[in-house]
């Protein structure tokens, strides 16, 4: 199945029209013509089955034939992430962590972060490409980027826990994992967090876990995170 996307749809649609680029690439490209199928996304679990009405490349108009609602997950994955000194291995933790089943992200600055500068709107279309390449109809939630210390001030429901590296207490974070809950997970930058911030995230009742024996790259130790997150959840 060919996913597309159209962010202001709802059940309550009969028809809508795909901007510019998108009805080129649908005409152009993709060569559909009046009549066509096409299975459109809102991103928020509805799927809709629509028909070209209207076969411009410039307009293409669809009507929605019938839609149906996806259920959401039990549990909510909320990944917490040290930006990566290169950008590019941060947005490839985000392609596939959207694959895997992510439902929200937060870019995290930490007092060891190289890379304090993020830009949201070029890792929105990366979720956005991964949601419709994997045939899923949620769009994960991103956040603006927040300094570490100003997340910590912000109430965090469900499982919260800390992945570092620091040769302290620790549990193995499969074991501690609850199916069906919230979960949150910080994820620090190439050089850790600091000890400050580690005592800070005890302070606020999160768990320190190891993600195993290896050390691990920021953006693999998030991955890996993530995946034992869902995996957990799917058992």
């Amino acid at each position: 199945m060919q996913l597309f996307y159209y962010q202001d749809i709802n059940e309550k649609s009969t028809s809508f029209i795909f901007d510019k680029e998108e009805s080129k690439h649908i005409i152009k490209v993709l060569r559909k013509k009046e009549g066509d199928i096409l299975m459109v996304t809102n991103g928020l679990g509805f799927l809709f089955e629509t028909k070209i009405s209207i076969a411009s490349d410039s307009k293409c108009t669809v009507e929605i034939v019938r839609f149906q609602q996806q259920m959401a997950t039990d549990f909510y994955l909320h990944m917490v992430v040290a930006p990566t000194k290169m950008n590019e291995r941060l947005e490839w933790f985000l392609e596939k962590a959207t694959e895997i089943g992510l439902h929200e992200f937060t870019p995290i600055i930490c007092e060891h972060s190289e890379r304090k500068v993020i830009k949201t709107d070029r890792l929105e279309k990366i979720l956005l490409s991964a949601m419709k390449q994997s045939n899923q109809c949620f769009l994960p939630k991103i956040n603006e980027p927040i300094t570490f210390k100003n997340f910590m001030q912000i109430e965090q429901n469900g499982q919260k826990f800390i992945a570092h590296c620091e040769e302290t207490h620790k549990l193995l974070f499969t074991s501690q994992i609850h199916p069906g809950e919230k979960c949150t997970v910080l994820i620090g930058p190439e050089g850790d967090f600091s000890t400050q911030e580690i005592k800070l995230a005890l302070e606020n009742k999160f768990i320190p876990v190891s993600l195993g024996n290896n050390r691990l790259r920021t953006e693999t130790a998030a991955l890996v995170a993530c995946h034992t997150v869902v995996l957990k959840n799917e058992q």
